[in-house]
């Protein structure tokens, strides 16, 4: 729970740096600021001024900013300083703000936290600022910017009035069915927006898997053989050497990963053990490994061995991608066009393989491409929703009782995974994930 107290931490990340920001939020903070700066500096503005200890030592020069409470980022009175970025003079600050009587060190994400309970953000755009804050893509900034700045959230709003105003229907037949103003029967117009509802909630459940792919990356395995080339492409991927290459079968016994960014996604490469019969123990496990890898993969890059491989590649279960390695190797032979021949040597087929890795890349041209749920808890919270959605329009006319009660299990719901109803279990796990200062 959110405490009456004045919180402090350094919001601007690692030192020594140009500037850093040192944030304050609490009932304190004006008292701080004047005591530390001589006044308080107009709203929202930024002012030089002198920092100082309650003492009246002198820290630092560097601006000063005041946020008045319900207009801050936290709802609370808050306050900035922006002090040269050196690991001293940041400590020094700090030092002087532990002094002040009611003040503390923020605990990770208590500002966002106070922001919360505030009403200043939901749950969703809270997870979309912790999305921004780690962003390492594009893409994951979009999808993380769309989250934090309520696209989704105005959304998931509309549904909750849609399925309020159903709700006020049906109870009211029940309550007033003898009122010449009260319909007979819950309408058709109303059944009909709750069937547009749930089929909206189906599309939008539709783009899990993009926003899954998104904010998390799309895990490709490379698999295959002993010196069938795996090591030699992830290296020529990422375009410095992260694996071993020999020509000596059984390099590689663990699994190596790197990140990519193609196009804005995020793109992890996972190169794995030589797939063969063998008795060595450690190999044997980096085969174990390498399986359950290809297991868990968004999609596979299954290396051949062109002068063993037949004129049609074997069939795999699961998205998959042929590739015939070392290619200046081997003469042009009749395979299957469904393989990528490449040489990892001359560069030859890379521009092919990357094309039909994009091919698995969510396509995010309409406009509200970005508004789809992008955590587990999203997908969990939605699918209880709709199938109290369609048990509802399932019933008869006359079971009007079971329907407003199907329909409050999904306005729940949908204020669960808003933060609105029945949410305390979750904020420590949610809150963890934030850094210290925000």
């Amino acid at each position: 729970m959110v405490g009456n107290d004045t919180i402090f931490a350094l919001s601007s990340g690692g030192l020594p740096s140009g500037v850093a920001v040192v944030r304050i939020s609490g009932p304190e903070c004006e008292t701080v600021i004047r005591v530390m700066t001589g006044s308080l500096p107009a709203p929202r503005r930024a002012e030089l001024r002198s920092i100082r200890s309650r003492n009246g030592l002198f820290l630092d020069q560097g601006l000063v900013l005041h946020f008045p409470g319900r207009a801050s980022f936290t709802g609370e009175d808050s306050g900035e300083f922006h002090l040269h970025g050196g690991r001293a003079t940041v400590r020094a600050v700090l030092d002087a703000l532990a002094e002040f009587p009611g003040l503390r060190a923020a605990d990770a994400g208590e500002f966002s936290r106070r922001a919360f309970h505030n009403g200043k953000l939901d749950l969703v755009e809270i997870e979309g600022l912790a999305d921004i804050v780690v962003a390492q893509t594009e893409m994951q900034r979009r999808l993380a910017l769309e989250h934090a700045a309520g696209g989704v959230s105005r959304l998931y709003e509309d549904w909750a009035r849609r399925l309020t105003f159903a709700r006020a229907m049906i109870e009211a037949e029940l309550d007033f069915s003898d009122e010449e103003d009260v319909p007979g029967a819950v309408g058709q117009t109303v059944r009909d927006d709750l069937m547009a509802l749930a089929r909206e909630v189906r599309e939008h459940l539709a783009g899990s898997r993009a926003g899954e792919i998104i904010r998390d990356g799309l895990t490709v395995v490379i698999a295959g053989p002993p010196n069938v080339g795996k090591s030699s492409l992830i290296n020529f991927l990422a375009k410095r050497d992260v694996a071993i290459v020999t020509d000596i079968p059984g390099t590689t016994r663990d699994i190596v990963s790197v990140d990519l960014d193609i196009d804005g996604f995020a793109v992890r490469l996972l190169d794995t053990a030589g797939l063969r019969e063998t008795e060595e123990v450690v190999e044997k496990e980096g085969i174990r490994r390498a399986k359950s890898a290809m297991a868990q993969a968004d999609l596979v890059l299954r290396m051949l061995d062109q002068h063993e491989m037949p004129g049609a590649p074997p069939t795999e279960s699961g998205p998959t991608i042929y590739v015939a390695s070392k290619a200046d190797l081997y003469p042009r032979r009749d395979i299957d066009r469904s393989v990528v021949a490449l040489s990892t040597l001359t560069g030859d087929g890379i521009d092919q393989l990357m094309d039909r890795i994009r091919e698995h890349l969510p396509q995010l041209s309409h406009a509200n491409a970005f508004a789809v749920p992008s955590r587990d808890r999203h997908n969990e919270s939605l699918r209880t929703m709709l199938k109290a959605l369609d048990e509802a329009l399932s019933l008869p006319a006359h079971e009007l009782e079971l329907q407003a009660e199907l329909l409050r299990q999904a306005a729940n719901e949908l204020g669960r995974m808003t933060g609105r109803v029945d949410v305390e279990n979750l904020l420590d796990v949610i809150f963890s994930e934030f850094c210290i200062g925000k």
